[in-house]
């Protein structure tokens, strides 16, 4: 079928198999999340059955993504994690259900879209944890002068120095850094997870 002949061609199928509408149609909800989880394409589905394939591997904890171009597609696309709809080809009711529009319907986009969104991540957490003990560091110095009644240790042409010339700079090296070796091999990260994680507000604290 030509959904086998696609997926040998991106070299996701395997071991021939390939879940149709029909199949799907006959399985209780422990089938459906059974072929969901363990299928790599399917054929000849529904927009119900992509809604409930969509269902299937979140129930799994999975961060589901969903392309698609059609009005029937938008249930979901509207529930996946990351909704995808065809910039050139697909209609507008995909297009708001969606959260990106590939404009050149080209399915390469979403994986570089994946991998800058890595990247910034990633550097905006370096940025963090150069700037935030910096500025830590100078806070602490100059609260211990004040509880002891000294002088202050850095007069405010030295703290703009820091802050203008230093932190700054330096910051923008990193928030400019390329792309982490091994970033598109890393699973995706859970929605839940905060940018400022307990190992990073120990290491600002340590390090200030």
């Amino acid at each position: 079928s030509t959904a086998s002949a696609i997926g040998r061609q991106t070299g996701i199928l395997d071991h021939d198999r390939v879940v149709t509408g029909d199949v799907l149609d006959d399985l209780d909800e422990a089938g459906f999340r059974e072929a969901a989880r363990h299928t790599a394409v399917f054929a000849r589905t529904s927009p119900e059955h992509k809604l409930r394939i969509v269902e299937a591997l979140q129930a799994e904890h999975g961060i589901v993504a969903m392309t698609g171009d059609g009005v029937n597609d938008a249930p979901a696309l509207k529930r996946a994690d990351v909704g995808v709809a065809m910039g050139r080809k697909g209609t507008e009711a995909a297009k708001e259900a969606a959260e990106m529009v590939l404009l050149d319907d080209n399915f390469a986009s979403i994986v570089a879209a994946v991998r800058e969104g890595r990247t910034v991540y990633d550097n905006l957490k370096k940025v963090i944890g150069w700037t935030l003990p910096t500025s830590g560091g100078e806070a602490l110095v100059i609260l211990a002068a004040v509880l002891m009644g000294l002088a202050l240790p850095v007069t405010p042409v030295q703290i703009l120095w820091i802050n203008m010339v230093t932190v700054i700079a330096l910051g923008l090296t990193l928030a400019f850094e390329p792309t982490e070796p091994g970033a598109m091999r890393r699973p995706p990260r859970s929605s839940n997870e905060p940018l400022l994680s307990g190992f990073l507000m120990w290491r600002v604290i340590f390090v200030s």
